[in-house]
């Protein structure tokens, strides 16, 4: 296939590595743990995950289109995993939620083969674009904390917009932005559902980044190019 014009990319498990996240509820536990002395970090971490399996089906749509931000929710989610212990305390809310937010950008890392795409990117002075569902908050951390916010000629995110991948928006803000046209972009991400649907809705080359070599399931949307690494993209950047 040709090189492409200008490239989007997804944020999340595409660029970002998010296997850490886990450690971030963890020094949150720890840290009520270590404060309230009653509570166990086991206890903790039962209540919270089934708070977070009840809460998120119910909260996901506000927070993705931006009704409701990052830190109210992860707020919402300890005040809820504490009463869950019987341990109603604003304070140790507040603290639970502080701490894991605080893990969080610790934890977020920029995948390797991500960090020499965007850097060939930059060489070959390609216009390029984020494209990431989720609350503004939330988003605008994880790029701030791993660097890469002034990498882009546009950041689109749906808790900004208003309006999440697969809705044909996002893209078509996106290439607006970069002053290009639909088919000549690539859009690179992980969802088969928001990522490759909305790419193919839009117009874009739709390129799918299978990480681990799953099978896709049957019934799914077929990408235009499947890839197991970014590195297979970055020779399409370099002179």
């Amino acid at each position: 296939m040709a090189t492409p014009e200008a490239l989007t990319l997804d944020l999340d498990d595409t660029l970002l590595d998010l296997s850490g996240l886990g450690g971030a509820i963890d020094a949150a536990c720890r840290a009520v743990a270590a404060t309230s002395g009653s509570l166990s970090m086991a206890k903790l971490r039962l209540a919270n995950a089934l708070v977070w399996e009840r809460l998120w089906p119910l909260r996901e749509l506000d927070w993705t289109v931006g009704r409701l931000t990052g830190a109210d929710l992860t707020l919402e989610v300890w005040c809820e995993t504490l009463e869950a212990c019987r341990a109603n305390d604003q304070r140790l809310a507040e603290l639970a939620a502080s701490t894991h937010l605080a893990a969080m950008r610790e934890s977020v890392r920029l995948y390797d083969d991500a960090r020499v795409l965007l850097a060939d990117i930059a060489v070959a002075s390609v216009p390029i674009a984020l494209i990431t569902n989720g609350a503004s908050d939330t988003q605008r951390e994880k790029l701030r904390a791993v660097g890469i916010e002034g990498a882009f000629d546009a950041v689109v995110i749906s808790g900004e917009l208003g309006t999440a991948k697969p809705d044909t928006l996002p893209f078509e803000t996106a290439i607006q932005a970069m002053g290009v046209e639909g088919r000549s972009v690539w859009h690179v991400g992980d969802s088969l559902a928001s990522d490759i649907v909305g790419a193919k809705a839009s117009g874009l080359t739709s390129v799918w980044i299978n990480r681990v070599g799953g099978v896709r399931p049957r019934g799914t949307p077929v990408p235009d190019v499947e890839i197991r690494s970014l590195n297979e993209l970055s020779g399409q950047f370099r002179g």
